[in-house]
């Protein structure tokens, strides 16, 4: 117990004086009786006795009545448990992603996390709102109570390493209060790790009531007709008792097609077949739960020919023409020796067949030309002078000394992006192609093309917007008989395109994956996205006769954008929110569990409050003054 007011305690000497005035009155006197009052000394004696003992009583109660007293005005109190907590400064991690779409008990999460904050937060409360899109440093509840009011759903996932980060970022003398709100849907426990040992974190987790949603996946192309592209819509079921969805796709904000899609399982597909042209628009479904997930958002360009050329003996390269028709493609072939650079940066896919020596000048310029998004396709000589040096300059993979044991290539990597939309199941009897003589190519990227002994035939060093195309042996009629089998259209052809030109542009907002725009600019003029609700400028970089697109963690909503230069439309592009918040049974409670876990917003700042808060006792030795005032009054009546 320790006191307030310690220097009232001198007082307690004051008991000294009616201890000593007690004692001047109980001194003995001797008495004489009389022969007349003999008879009254046995009753004189007996009352003398009572009135020692009620003075004594009265001393001992007052003694108490004013201990009491005075300890009360010196107050005393308990120091708690986590007094020393008291300056920590307080931040509280608000989820606004997606997920807290879902409704609990009363309405949708992050709604009523916002009303909590503004019913229970005290008003003299100093605290730093960190969210999924916006920070509020060292501020109070009535000054930023307009924005909680307004603030929107995030575009991106909830990522609590981000917020952690932001918060250890913060240099301060004291340990932090933490109090994360969140559904904990997707959330992992190893994101939980960047908290300090020091800080006290509170979680709170509110429930949904609701877990089923149903959610447009994703939209692909999975097949190009001569007049036609034939669109896949994958559909996600999550929850019970999902049975049917619609699903309608629409251009420009007019329906082109709607059909109804059984739900059996919790991966549902189904496809569109619409006019090979421009299309600008988005599929749609009808669910109740998760409305974000309800629609995709696409585009397509018109096809444009794709720009290849092949460096290498007009002969070996003679089978390219044969797949890069003139129909689709602007194909060329250049001999080493009379090759024009300046021809590089136009191309969109260029092969290497069978160099026996790459010039250092062609290894920088290629180099430029992958990063700029462009594909190469390496397909090595016998001799392979520097087929590795040039290799080593996008890692990853080197091949090794030639064998010459035959080999026949015996696996297809169907899951790799260049076949998904070639075959409609597996194929495991085909017409095996053979090679002669190969190199083993030693790297840690997946095969895309495999030898019956598992080794690569081909395979691919991936980056943001292109490829490299790495094949283990020569493929000349001499060597191999690949060129007269199936796979080489559809291997070739597809190592040609460039998927920002040829396929559906959906992008996932928060990814930040580059993209490419063909565009021609000044120095001073700067390329623009926007639609009839949001704008932005993204970060860009000017690349000969294309630019070159980072986003950020714009746009803020999903929907469909153009791309301008000035008022000139380039071309169309789409963004989307990502779907990994979209099953709500994917809750990880968990992370609470070395941590504590309250129910409400309310109960952490009164746990915080209580923790922090000395107990005050010195009502009680108020109280205990005012009941021996009554014990002596009682005293004084009864007490005979």
């Amino acid at each position: 117990m320790q006191f307030k007011h310690p220097e009232f305690l001198y007082f307690l000497f004051l008991l000294v004086i009616p201890i000593l005035v007690h004692l001047f009155q109980l001194r003995r006197f001797k008495k004489e009786y009389f022969t007349n009052v003999q008879f009254l000394k046995e009753l004189a004696v007996q009352t003398r006795k009572s009135a020692t003992i009620k003075k004594w009583l009265l001393l001992f109660t007052r003694l108490l009545l004013l201990t009491f007293l005075i300890l009360a005005f010196a107050q005393p109190f308990f120091t708690a448990k986590e007094s020393k907590k008291a300056n920590n400064e307080m931040f509280i991690i608000l989820d606004n992603s997606q997920s807290m779409q879902a409704k609990g008990k009363q309405g949708e999460l992050l709604k009523r996390a916002v009303q909590d904050l503004l019913e229970h937060t005290p008003e003299n409360q100093s605290f730093s709102l960190i969210t999924n899109s916006e920070n509020y440093w060292n501020t109070d509840v009535k000054s930023i109570q307009k924005e909680l009011q307004n603030l929107k759903y995030s575009a991106t996932p909830f990522e609590i390493e981000s917020a952690i980060a932001k918060i250890n970022a913060r240099k301060s003398a004291f340990n932090k209060d933490i109090i994360v709100i969140t559904d904990a849907v997707g959330v992992k426990n190893s994101q939980t790790k960047s908290f300090k040992k020091e800080d006290n974190v509170y979680f709170i987790i509110p429930k949904a009531e609701q877990k089923n949603n149903i959610a447009i996946d994703s939209v692909y192309l999975n097949q190009t007709l001569d007049n036609f592209y034939e669109i896949g819509v994958s559909i996600a079921a999550f929850g019970t008792n999902q049975k049917e969805t619609s699903v309608a796709m629409y251009n420009n904000n007019k329906l082109v097609a709607k059909t109804l899609l059984p739900l059996s399982k919790v991966k549902n597909n189904i496809t569109f077949t619409i006019p090979k042209e421009d299309f600008n628009g988005y599929v749609t479904i009808d669910d109740k739960g998760l409305s974000y997930d309800n629609t995709y958002y696409l585009s397509i360009s018109k096809p444009k020919k794709t720009n290849v050329i092949s460096i290498g003996d007009a002969e070996k390269s003679a089978f390219l023409s044969r797949i890069y028709t003139n129909d689709e493609f602007n194909y060329a072939n250049f001999p080493l020796n009379s090759l024009d650079y300046n021809q590089i940066e136009k191309q969109d896919a260029i092969v290497l067949n069978e160099l026996t020596t790459i010039p250092q000048a062609l290894q920088t310029t290629l180099k430029t030309f992958v990063a700029k998004g462009g594909n190469v396709i390496f397909i090595p000589s016998t001799e392979n002078t520097n087929g590795n040096t040039f290799l080593a300059t996008f890692g990853g993979v080197q091949l090794q000394s030639a064998t010459t044991n035959e080999k026949k290539v015996t696996k297809i990597n169907f899951n790799h992006p260049l076949f998904s939309t070639v075959f409609e199941k597996k194929i495991d009897n085909f017409q095996y192609p053979t090679v002669k003589s190969s190199f083993t190519i030693n790297g840690k990227t997946p095969s895309i093309l495999s030898y019956e002994d598992q080794s690569a035939f081909l395979t691919a060093i991936k980056n943001d917007l292109s490829s490299v195309y790495v094949f283990a042996a020569p493929i000349n009629k001499n060597n191999s008989n690949f060129q007269n089998s199936p796979l080489i259209v559809p291997t070739f052809y597809n190592m040609a395109q460039n998927a920002q030109k040829t396929g559906i542009t959906a992008l996932k907002i928060g990814e930040n994956q580059p993209f490419i725009v063909d565009a021609t600019i000044g120095k001073d003029e700067i390329l623009e996205i926007k639609n009839e609700n949001e704008k932005f400028i993204p970060t860009q970089q000017l690349m000969a006769t294309k630019v070159k697109m980072n986003f950020n963690e714009n746009p803020t909503s999903a929907g469909n954008f153009g791309i301008y230069n000035g008022e000139n439309l380039l071309q169309n592009i789409s963004f989307n929110y990502n779907r990994t918040e979209s099953d709500l049974s994917q809750i990880n409670a968990s992370i609470a569990n070395d941590y504590s876990l309250l129910s409400d917003i309310e109960s952490a700042f009164n746990t915080i409050h209580t923790d922090r808060t000395d107990t005050q006792i010195w009502k009680w030795f108020v109280m205990l003054a005012l009941l021996f005032l009554i014990i002596e009054l009682l005293i004084q009546k009864f007490v005979k």
